[in-house]
């Protein structure tokens, strides 16, 4: 598989393609586990779209074929969760899935998250790190995160989400070279 990884802003037409990716067995399993109405795509994501709200959605695209998406945060925009990550640092948030079948365990994962840390999280001179929170049991996700220089640093269990956060961090200086 040739692989030429980009991204590009969330749009309102992408919302069909939200809405089938996050009603698939491999994205509810971790990301999504309740599945999504079209009317909650819409309530979630147009607000971002818009500028509503301090997310940043983006489409991941290999070779101009749209498999997945990703979106950043600033951590301290989100008082409650915040409160939960307890850090001081100015942190950038970041999840992710891979929404095309054919595009899941083929080693995309690594070259995904390197190239966004390089091009949409490290280029900003006041972020000191990244954060990401897999499910403790999503092994191969934490092994992607620990391919790209991400270290545990703690579980946390945020109100009315089902299961806990593995937090994991990354600084500026750890960004391991992934060959992209």
């Amino acid at each position: 598989m040739e692989v030429n990884i980009s991204f590009r802003m969330l749009k309102e037409e992408d919302l069909d393609l939200m809405n089938k990716w996050l009603n698939t067995n491999f994205v509810t399993e971790w990301y999504n586990k309740s599945g999504s109405s079209y009317a909650e795509v819409l309530d979630k994501y147009l607000p971002r779209i818009k500028g509503e709200q301090p997310v940043y959605c983006y489409i991941i695209t290999n070779n101009n074929i749209a498999i997945g998406y990703i979106q950043r945060y600033m951590i301290k925009d989100f008082p409650d969760y915040s409160m939960h990550v307890d850090t001081d640092e100015k942190a950038v948030g970041i999840d992710l899935f891979i929404g095309e079948d054919n595009y899941i365990h083929k080693g995309l994962g690594s070259i995904i998250i390197t190239k966004f840390l390089q091009k949409f999280v490290f280029t900003r001179s006041d972020i000191d790190c990244c954060i990401i929170g897999p499910e403790p049991k999503n092994k191969a996700a934490i092994r992607v995160y620990e391919k790209v220089g991400f270290r545990y640093f703690k579980t946390i269990q945020v109100p009315d989400e089902e299961e806990p956060e593995y937090l994991m961090k990354i600084y500026r200086d750890e960004l391991r070279g992934i060959e992209l």
